[in-house]
């Protein structure tokens, strides 16, 4: 293991730049930010690709400290991401390893440590976080400000009488020109193709040439409008996904040499053997040496009921043992762990291009050639300028550039405004298009809370209330979701709940008590045959229980079969007619994919219709991203479904995403589209808006194709000026951009709808 050190700043280049980026942010010269600061301590945890994680006792008891780091990451570029646990003093630092190699970005991190604690980053902190917020807004608007300026005297000088110097005005448009320059080197340079933005620079290039400054300023400011709306609508590609291993505790109790020692987690070693308590999270993959426990796999499988685990058995990291205690055989630790490989596969998951004009900026380059070829045949025989320059800016590029991104832009928003957030133009261009929808079962299409639904008692002379009564009285404070659901159950029908006397818990089986000095067992069949209980009666008055659908609890007292209480995880109430909706509205194959057991998945896959074939049970993390990739390989546009750290690694893999916003952290992150409402009913109000927008695009296709291939006939036999190709195509293209704005025209809030 690495000691605690005090380790010297190491700069590297990018840290100059960083370093002037915080001196402008903090008003403090360079000079004195290169002064010695006092010194920090860290350790290195974790050091892979992309990613590295540092233990500094620092920020657990140093709140300041810890917002000048992270007021420090917020202005930097080289870190995409930065994730703090005080509690644990736990930071890590993600970056993008295409940029910036695993030896460097240590060294950058190491920098970024120490500079933190310098007194005027210390001081500055707020500063600096409100700078960048300011920034980010502005960032985007800013770069209208030249095409409106030059518009603007372009107005002045001609239309509105004034007269300014040409060359003046020239060098204005030119500056408002570089963007649109450069985005036209650099595909020239890195793609070794001409892009449409050639194509503009052509075009803006010739009419300004001939002073004809209002066409070329029109121009600017509708391109420059379309790449802001595209910058503002476009995703990020920095994964958010959480650190799955993080959330484990940050020691373990380990049996060495005949003592038992709590230890850090970095010092477990493979065949250690681990103690894990009552309440505890299991830290390892292994097998069980000594004990018997019931353990809560939710979190790693969805599986909705805690599960017995003997002596022998595989028991995994992240899981929690609700009652007992168990010694494991640590065989697998840290990432290589079923969790750890949920996280890895999450790193794996390809990033996908997100900003959402692709489909434009593709179809608008593709007019880039003809035209060109277009405007220098018509150049070669007239010999007019304006003519060439004509069909130039009768591109189709403007129009299509501009009014899908709006369209994005505006279904976004109409969506927002119904409770569902789409993160970006992707996600909603593959809602459009899914045609297989996979479902995770617990909690996504159940309510994920156990629920007592039913009473059956052995005699008609047993009244259901005392059955509930004296379950309600043993289960008390037992840690079991079935044990937890009774007495809520109790409660809600207003029952007094006797007192329990002395008892005993069987885990795995249930448990006796003494409740008003009578002898009540309350457990599993297989808990009061075992303790000498005849439950045929039960049968012979409630037959069908032979064929139940649903888990029982048994309750007996003093020896005598009393009856058995119903449980079940409930559909949600939107479930089945989501189900239909999606099937028959929308076309789309539904599949369930669970951690839960066969027999649990198949009781909610037949009440929702939903064949033998497409229900996939009892899988783990890894098997539900391979079902998912399965499907997508058939050629099917998969959409996933679900909410809990299980779901994270099908959600990172699927090609639309979708979870709740009260799902766990890293399924809320991981998604790309988030239901508000937590209602299912909003992912169809989501598929059904990305469909309409997909409409909306191809009709703005048209809005702009057909008056501007009128106009490039016209241009290249007949000939117009300038001015008037401008008005047909930015006129077109305003048309276009408005018709893109009726998702946010028509779109209407729940509480819309119901005045």
């Amino acid at each position: 293991m690495v000691n605690l050190a005090l380790a010297p700043v190491k700069a590297v280049n990018r840290g100059e730049s960083f370093k002037k980026s915080v001196a402008l942010a903090t008003a403090t010269s360079l000079d004195k930010l290169s002064l010695s600061c006092p010194q920090v301590a860290y350790r290195i945890v974790h050091d892979v690709p992309g990613r590295i994680r540092f233990r500094i006792p620092k920020i657990v008891h140093d709140l300041d400290y810890s917002q000048a780091l992270q007021a420090l990451v917020s202005v930097d570029e080289e870190i995409t991401h930065l994730k703090v646990k005080r509690a644990a003093g736990s930071v890590t630092f993600y970056y993008q390893p295409e940029k910036i190699s695993q030896k460097e970005s240590r060294s950058y991190c190491i920098e970024l440590i120490q500079l933190a604690n310098h007194p005027d980053i210390y001081l500055q902190r707020d500063e600096i976080l409100s700078q960048c917020e300011k920034s980010d807004n502005k960032i985007s608007w800013s770069a209208l400000k030249l095409p409106m300026v030059a518009t603007v005297l372009a107005l002045l000088n001609g239309p509105l009488g004034l007269t300014l110097p040409a060359l003046v005005v020239r060098g204005i448009i030119a500056a408002a020109a570089v963007p649109v320059a450069k985005r036209a080197w650099e595909s020239f340079q890195e793609e070794r193709k001409l892009n449409v933005d050639f194509l503009d620079l052509s075009a803006i290039t010739i009419v300004t040439a001939q002073s004809h400054f209002l066409t070329s300023c029109s121009m600017l400011v509708l391109i420059q409008l379309g790449e802001t709306i595209r910058e503002l609508t476009a995703r990020s590609s920095q994964s958010k996904a959480l650190d799955l291993l993080s959330s484990l505790a940050q020691s373990a109790w380990v049996e060495r040499e005949g003592q038992k020692l709590e230890i850090p987690l970095e010092q477990l070693l493979p065949e250690d053997t681990v103690i894990v308590y009552p309440g505890e999270q299991i830290p390892v993959d292994g097998h069980i040496l000594r004990g018997k426990a019931l353990i809560d796999e939710q979190r790693l499988t969805g599986e909705s009921m805690p599960v017995v685990k003997n002596e022998g058995e595989m028991v995994y990291a992240s899981t929690l043992v609700r009652e007992g205690q168990i010694y494991v055989l640590a065989e697998r630790l840290g990432e290589e762990t079923r969790a750890g490989q949920t996280l890895k596969m999450l790193k794996e998951v390809p990033i996908h291009d997100t900003r959402m004009e692709n489909y434009a900026a593709k179809l608008a380059d593709r007019t880039v050639m003809p035209t060109l070829l277009l405007g220098s045949l018509v150049f070669a025989l007239t010999r007019n300028p304006a003519r060439a320059a004509s069909v130039l800016t009768i591109d189709f590029a403007t129009g299509i550039r501009v009014s899908v991104p709006t369209t994005i832009m505006a279904a976004l928003y109409g969506a927002a405004r119904r409770g569902v957030l789409i993160r970006s133009g992707r996600a909603l261009e593959q809602l459009a298009q899914v045609d297989a929808i996979v479902f995770d079962k617990t909690g996504t299409l159940t309510q994920g809370n156990i629920q007592v639904i039913g009473i059956k008692t052995a005699s008609p002379d047993i009244a259901p209330q005392r059955v509930i009564q004296l379950a309600a009285a043993a289960e008390k404070r037992i840690t079991h979701p079935v044990a937890e659901a009774v007495i809520r159950y109790a409660k809600d029908q207003k029952l007094d709940i006797p007192s329990r006397g002395e008892w005993d818990y069987q885990v795995g089986l249930g448990i006796r008590a003494d409740i008003e000095g009578h002898d009540v067992l309350v457990g599993s069949e297989r808990f009061l045959i075992k303790e000498g209980v005849n439950v045929e009666p039960l049968y012979d008055h409630n037959p069908e229980l032979k064929e139940a659908s649903y888990p029982l609890i048994y309750v007996a007292s003093d020896g005598e079969i009393m009856g058995v209480l119903e449980y079940t995880d409930p559909l949600r109430a939107e479930s089945p007619e989501v189900i239909r909706a999606l099937r028959e509205d929308i076309g789309a194959e539904i599949h369930i994919l669970t951690g839960d057991n066969q027999q649990r998945a198949a009781a909610v896959a037949q009440i929702l219709n939903i064949p033998p074939s497409q229900t996939h049970a009892e899988a783990f993390p890894e098997t539900k991203a391979q079902i998912v990739q399965d499907l997508h390989n058939q050629g099917l546009t998969v959409a996933f479904v679900g909410d809990g750290l299980n779901d994270s690694a099908a959600l990172a893999y699927a090609d639309v995403s979708v979870s709740f916003r009260d799902g766990s952290d890293v399924a809320r992150e991981t998604a790309d589209v988030v239901l508000m409402r937590n209602n299912l009913e909003g992912l169809v109000e989501a598929i059904t808006i990305a469909r309409n927008a997909k409409k909306i695009i191809y009709q703005n296709a048209g809005i702009v194709g057909v008056p501007n291939l009128c106009g490039l006939a016209i241009a290249a036999t007949v000939g117009i000026n300038p001015m008037t190709a401008t008005m047909i195509n930015n006129g077109s293209s305003v048309l276009a951009g408005m018709n893109g704005l009726r998702p946010v025209l028509t779109a209407k809030t729940e509480d819309e709808e119901q005045q």
